[in-house]
């Protein structure tokens, strides 16, 4: 079985301290300054968080360009009050307080049928526990601020994250022009190995080069005016003497430094052969194709997503990153299959990769580094394994299927509404963006994420804090008071979906595509779930989320309706004696005549992966793709995908069918 597995022009900055200098706070503008300072001067005056960063910069003799460029690459200007991001980030500046230990109680199960799961692995001591992801408390000692202040509190996160790269810079020999801050940079983004630090320095200086514009969530407006000469010191850098990681012991671009942490293949159940984790040797995409890449949150803190990921009784993905400066470490080759997506058949087509944080705590945890890192991975793999950059490959595991009825139910929601799915496939080169000029029936969500601020409910105190969100609501009328649209699998009782925050029953996402059934005035009637779902989308103006579109549809072949499935599982003719039938069994939805459901993949592998035993690639029977010829259609149908047969259907031109 084969297994793949010139020096930079420098610019002059402006002479920032001149004021300090003539007030006597420092003695040359070669010299940053830090402990020094009366920081009670950063504090005085507007909160507005443009003034704060200008304030901060000339007060600690940081280039407001360097504030601002890492400020945005940790949490995009954004402030959250006194919640940590999962890397135990506060504020602007997205300053760390990580215990010596973090351990989750009781994180959230990746289960996978099928496969054993026996032990809940021990915490072991934290690889978080580096001096450089305790900034929360050398900031405080620097500017001699309360860490309680500096979480809370955004004029005092900014002048101390501004103290601390100062300082920084200090250690690294005076700065007279923009490029002699790259070490501070590098260093700031906590990371212990050369290329991620590098890496996250790039990426300021990239965003320095280019400048940004964006508006808070918390309705601050904030710019960096653009600096095209912007460059990195690579030799500076290079000073810090950080950890060099293989480049080749990984399947990542060179520059991402992806590191290496193998999830295990033993056996441990003897003598039962089927005991044994946490991932399926294969040899993809030789003998099964890699049809998706599959967005995970952990659920978890870093510490605890590699004590899940390294325990050979419980799951194992692709990748996984972390938070604070995007590390990313490797666990499975593409090559074989891990159990991360609770659906079989999606195991076998994807690549799963999970991003450090908590669904419900929404956006904090995801940091700007952590989104660009990935989108950079995400580009590679799927260059390299052809898949196509749409949500219809790309996806969240809040979109993989249930495989059976009774599974609907407990199918996972992470990412989450916080995630930026138009964000992140801007960062993929792949925009959410209208398919075609002028009316269409077929319909793409694209809800603009930071004006989109869904309520969402469930939340430690009831209502979730207000913030940007990838969905909008699908309701049973055209009306802003009509309950929200059902969903069968999800509440079998026949209830309404709920806004709770795990609750998709009736979210529309970024990216998603539906047909459209009706519209009345606002409100587009779109079919969803074997029913009319109704958006409020404008016709005009910014509260238009539902645009125009290309795409196939299919309908119901007959007059009878058609049966919607969770898997592309061959038919019971192709399987050998040997192997046993994986009956494909429909979901509790159907595709009534008249509607019609947007295809996202018009050729799905119908096959299923054999590979019940430990070291199956030494024995031919347990290690077999089984493949059919009953031919399937992946569609947009709710919010998850699903499966259709060929047989049943008929595809037709993106248009309302007539009846």
């Amino acid at each position: 079985m084969s297994r793949r597995i010139t020096a930079p022009g420098k610019i002059r900055v402006a002479a920032i301290l001149g004021a300090m200098v003539v007030a006597g706070l420092v003695s040359t503008v070669n010299q940053p300054v830090a402990s020094a300072t009366n920081w009670k001067a950063c504090l005085s005056g507007t909160t507005d968080r443009q003034a704060v960063f200008d304030r901060a910069a000339e007060i600690s003799g940081v280039p407001a360009e360097v504030l601002l460029g890492v400020s945005f690459m940790q949490s995009r200007w954004d402030a959250h009050g006194a919640a940590p991001s999962t890397s135990g980030g506060y504020g602007p500046m997205h300053l760390t307080a990580v215990p010596d230990t973090r351990a989750d109680p009781d994180p959230l199960g990746k289960g996978e049928e099928g496969h054993t799961r026996t032990t809940k692995p021990r915490v072991r001591s934290s690889t978080m526990d580096e001096e450089t992801l305790r900034t929360l408390d050398a900031a405080a000692e620097l500017t001699g601020l309360a860490p309680s202040r500096l979480k809370r509190d955004a004029v005092a996160n900014v002048c101390a994250g501004a103290a601390l790269i100062a300082d920084y810079q200090a250690d690294a020999g005076g700065a007279t022009e923009l490029d002699d801050w790259s070490a501070a940079v590098a260093r700031y983004s906590g990371a212990s190995n050369r290329a991620t630090g590098l890496r996250f320095a790039r990426q300021v200086f990239a965003t320095i080069r280019s400048g940004e514009s964006r508006t808070t969530n918390d309705g601050q407006q904030v710019s960096l005016a653009p600096v095209p000469a912007a460059r990195v010191d690579v030799a500076a850098v290079d000073e810090l003497d950080l950890l060099v990681a293989d480049p080749g012991a990984t399947d990542c671009p060179a520059r991402l430094g992806c590191l290496s942490i193998p999830a295990p293949y033993e056996w441990f159940g003897e003598p039962e052969p089927g005991k044994y984790g946490n991932h399926d040797l294969a040899d993809r995409p030789n003998d099964l194709d890699i049809d998706y890449i599959l967005v995970h949150d952990t659920e978890a803190t870093w510490d605890t997503t590699l004590d899940l990921v390294t325990t050979p009784t419980y799951l194992a993905w692709n990748y996984s990153l972390r938070s604070v400066d995007g590390k990313i470490a490797q666990h499975l080759d593409s090559s074989d299959v891990g159990w991360h997506a609770g659906n079989w058949y999606v195991n076998m087509h994807s690549i799963g990769i999970e991003h450090e944080g908590f669904a419900i705590e929404g956006a904090s945890w995801y940091t700007e580094t952590l989104y660009r890192n990935s989108a950079r991975l995400v580009r590679h793999l799927a260059r390299k394994y052809d898949v196509p950059l749409d949500r219809s490959h790309i996806i969240g595991h809040d979109q993989v299927p249930g495989t059976i009825p009774k599974t609907v139910r407990g199918m996972h929601w992470d990412p989450g509404p916080y995630w930026d799915w138009e964000h992140y496939f801007k960062l993929l080169g792949a925009p959410i963006k209208p398919g075609r000029r002028g009316r269409s029936d077929v319909v793409t969500v694209r809800p603009g994420f930071e004006r989109n601020k869904q309520v969402v409910t469930g939340c430690e105190d009831g209502t979730c804090a207000t913030q940007g969100t990838n969905f909008v609501y699908l309701r049973t009328a055209p009306s802003t008071d009509a309950p929200l649209v059902k969903d069968i699998g999800l509440h079998p009782d026949g209830s309404p979906s709920t806004t709770h925050v795990s609750d998709i029953g009736a979210r529309a996402a970024a990216g998603h595509k539906f047909l459209v059934a009706q519209r009345r005035r606002h409100w587009t009637g779109v079919w969803y779930l074997g029913e009319i779902a109704w958006v409020h989308n404008p016709r005009r103006g910014r509260g238009r989320v539902l645009v125009p579109s290309r795409g196939k549809v299919v309908v119901t072949a007959g007059d009878e309706a058609v049966p919607v499935y969770g898997r592309a599982y061959p038919e019971e003719s192709a399987y050998p004696e040997e192997i046993p039938y994986q009956e494909v069994t429909p979901l509790q939805y159907t595709i009534k005549p008249g509607q019609a459901y947007v295809v996202g993949d018009a050729d799905p592998e119908t096959d299923y992966y054999y590979a019940k035993t430990f070291n199956c690639e030494l024995l031919a029977l347990d290690c077999t793709e089984v493949e059919g010829e009953d031919a399937y259609l992946q569609i947009w149908f709710g919010h998850r995908i699903a499966y259709v047969r060929a047989a049943d259907v008929e595809v037709r031109r993106g248009i309302r069918p007539r009846h």
